[in-house]
């Protein structure tokens, strides 16, 4: 048995064409759709499938983020596969290279055998992609914000233009990493990553690899420049020629890793907005 666990509002709603897309690829072969919306959490019904059953994750990264988080302790001996219709995409840009991709379904074994942990207010997340802090964050707020009221497209990079010329600001702030403490006056970003990219294909951390045996994260800190540097540099991000101006950009990686801000800042876990944080903290060991 195939059993999809289905977003149908992915995509501004476009996830629900994803059933007739999977009907069309297993043709003859029983499909068994579920809902994700109505189901409290993954791992219950996860839980009671035989071991030959296949799993398919339908959504975006935010979906995935989620089933992967229900079913994660639950070491599942099951196939599972990542049918891709969100809007970002970032674990597929990240991982394309790394496995074979056949009608739009990613294997994902191999990718959730270890991930890190991160801990936002005393609570626990798996995560797939990274934690964005700082304007990524406040990004990620504003957009929730104009979802709640409007059908159209979020444009993510107006947000972030808007926010450089004003609206968002960056403040002081502690970097730990691996027990190495770091102070900078003015943090415009300070993302942790076990991917390459966030924001919906920014590079932010190119040179990280998700499989790396030594299992640590990359810790990317975009610090005191002003408005206008920071304007200028930030569209580098989507190529990861950011990195290249390195009086403003440091990447660290580590296997702990501590961000604490002067005042309260929104985060976003994979996709999912956190509000009014102080700080956060990882772990991959």
């Amino acid at each position: 048995m195939i059993y999809v666990f289905l977003n149908t509002t992915s995509n501004n709603g476009k996830g629900i064409e994803a059933k007739a897309e999977l009907e069309k690829i297993f043709n003859g072969e029983q499909l068994n759709f579920i809902d994700v919306k109505e189901i409290k959490n993954a791992a219950e019904k996860c839980s009671s499938l035989n071991p030959e059953d296949t799993i398919i994750i339908s959504g975006g990264d935010g979906t995935l983020s989620r089933f992967i988080n229900d079913i994660y302790e639950l070491k599942l001996q099951n196939k599972i596969y990542f049918y891709t219709c969100g809007t970002g995409n970032d674990f597929v840009n990240d991982v394309r290279e790394k496995c074979e991709i056949k009608n739009n379904l990613i294997p994902m074994n191999e990718f959730i055998k270890s991930l890190p942990v991160v801990t936002v207010n005393g609570q626990k997340h798996y995560f797939i992609n990274g934690i964005g802090y700082g304007i990524d964050g406040y990004c990620c707020e504003e957009g929730d914000k104009q979802r709640a009221v409007s059908d159209k497209p979020v444009n993510y990079a107006g947000i972030a233009i808007k926010g450089m010329l004003g609206k968002f600001k960056p403040c002081g702030g502690t970097v730990t990493i691996d027990g190495v403490e770091n102070r900078y006056k003015k943090i415009w970003l300070a993302p942790t990553m076990i991917g390459r990219f966030f924001g919906g294909g920014m590079k932010i951390t190119p040179d990280q690899d998700r499989l790396n045996n030594e299992h640590v994260v990359s810790n990317c800190v975009f610090h005191d420049s002003g408005m206008l540097k920071t304007l200028m540099v930030f569209p580098s991000i989507f190529k990861g020629e950011h990195i290249s101006h390195k009086d403003i950009i440091e990447i660290k990686t580590g296997h702990e890793v501590k961000v604490e801000f002067d005042k309260p800042c929104a985060l976003q876990i994979d996709g999912e907005t956190y509000t009014n944080i102080t700080g956060y903290s990882v772990s991959y060991n």
